[in-house]
């Protein structure tokens, strides 16, 4: 409600008349703004600028790092060690995996994996995209190499083929025990060391050597798993078909079980140059019944140690050996042997051999290698023991091949066979005869 007194007009004309208006209120004083926030406003406009900028940027190296990239096939690079962001960006650049290392420094600063990259040797596939390199040298997934040591080989054997891979590094100091590492394919990254992959293999072997000897049969005639390892050594060495290996080694446990010398011919090398593995040259008849520890043909019972290391296909024969009353084998011409229970039997498997080698001889092909190996005799083959005399120097021939000696002549044996792996002797390389089929073994020729 107004308070304000109405004044009565005294006159009409001057009721007529308008009121005046009441007079202004006073000015205010207007404040200085403050240079602070003046600053304030400026930043906060200057922020909202860079953040579109920013923003704009991150958007376009995000698409860049999506993008494919210029890779035309797959390669292989190796990122150094000790490589840091700026150094693997140009590193890729040279190799034409990226094309602007900046944005991919940023790609990786945002996604948070510049401090994961790891040294390695990484496969890019073609056209892969900044972000997948990224992925990829982050994730630690370096490409992987393989080595196949072949089952039979010495430890020493091993150990040259490791010391010849490029791709592995390091020193061996000392070579592994004979027998105790495991033959096999081993995958490992470029730059792993010999000794990593020498105590792999050890470790593979002792788990693989206690799970089969877990599983030995009650009657088998070996009363250590390192006895285990002997045989099923010889085994190897005697033959490379997976199919024969169990009968080979029942041929052994039975002439074990019968107190009968094992004969082995790769006994004889392995005594002779040990870990080399190889005579390099037939077996001299001398060297026969040269006393060492490995010969079987001199000493009874098994080795005192292995005489290569075997695989583990082997060392299941051994256990699981076939159930037979074989005491002999001979080459068969296929790859294989025939077996045989008798000394006669195995006679006249050796006979048939002999007559194989004579057709092939006809037939104008080159005369087989003997390395490591004693040829089969012209004679009988009394394989059951070793001979008592040894022969003298005038029985080897020209180039240190031995000489056939009929049977029965004084002072002379009938020298046992094995085929010759790894030779132009090795039964594996030959597929003309089969003994186990009348008719492919060529018709003996009379005395």
């Amino acid at each position: 409600m107004n308070d304000t007194p109405r004044v009565a007009p005294k006159s009409p004309s001057e009721a007529l008349k308008p009121v005046a208006p009441p007079a202004p209120p006073p000015k205010l004083r207007r404040r200085r703004r403050s240079p602070f926030l003046a600053m304030l406003s400026g930043l906060f406009t200057l922020l909202l600028v860079a953040a579109g900028v920013v923003g704009a940027g991150i958007a376009i190296v995000s698409n860049q790092s999506k993008a494919p990239g210029p890779l035309a096939s797959d390669r292989a690079v190796i990122i150094p060690k000790d490589s840091g962001l700026t150094e693997i960006a140009e590193l890729l650049q040279r190799e034409g995996l990226i094309e602007h290392p900046l944005s991919f420094r940023i790609a990786a600063v945002i996604g948070g994996d510049w401090h994961k990259l790891k040294a390695g040797e990484y496969l890019f596939k073609a056209r892969v995209s900044p972000q997948e390199i990224l992925d990829v040298i982050s994730s630690g997934k370096v490409v992987e190499h393989s080595i196949t040591i072949p089952e039979g080989l010495t430890s020493e054997q091993i150990v040259e083929r490791l010391r010849e891979n490029d791709l592995l590094t390091g020193e061996i100091a000392q070579i592994p025990k004979e027998g105790s590492i495991l033959p096999d394919t081993y995958r490992f990254p470029r730059g792993f060391s010999r000794k990593g992959i020498l105590d792999r293999m050890a470790r593979d072997q002792n788990l693989v050597l206690e799970k089969i000897w877990a599983k030995r049969p009650a009657d088998l005639p070996i009363k250590t798993a390192q006895e285990l390892v002997v045989l099923a050594s010889i085994v190897e060495k005697e033959t490379g078909r997976a199919d024969e290996r169990p009968r080979v080694a029942g041929v052994f446990i039975n002439r074990l079980n019968q107190k009968m010398k094992l004969q082995s011919d790769p006994t004889i090398v392995y005594g002779l140059v040990g870990g080399k593995g190889t005579l390099g040259r037939p077996i001299q008849r001398s060297e026969i019944t040269q006393p060492t520890p490995y010969n079987t043909y001199v000493i009874s019972g098994l080795p005192p140690g292995p005489i290569a290391n075997p695989g583990r296909a082997a060392m299941e024969a051994v256990v699981n050996h076939s159930r037979t009353k074989d005491l002999y084998f001979v080459a068969d011409g296929t790859g294989g042997h025939v077996f045989s229970e008798t000394l006669d039997q195995h006679n006249r498997n050796v006979s048939r051999w002999r007559q194989i080698e004579t057709t092939r001889t006809q037939q104008g092909k080159p005369p087989a290698d003997a390395i490591d190996k004693i040829e089969p005799p012209a004679g009988p083959d009394n394989r059951t023991e070793a001979p008592a005399t040894t022969q003298p120097a005038s029985d080897i021939g020209s180039g240190g091949a031995p000489i056939a000696q009929p049977a029965g002549v004084a002072g002379t044996r009938a020298r046992a066979f094995d085929a010759s792996e790894g030779t132009a002797r090795d039964p594996l390389l030959n597929k003309t005869f089969d003994l186990n089929s009348p008719k492919q073994v060529p018709q003996l020729k009379g005395p």
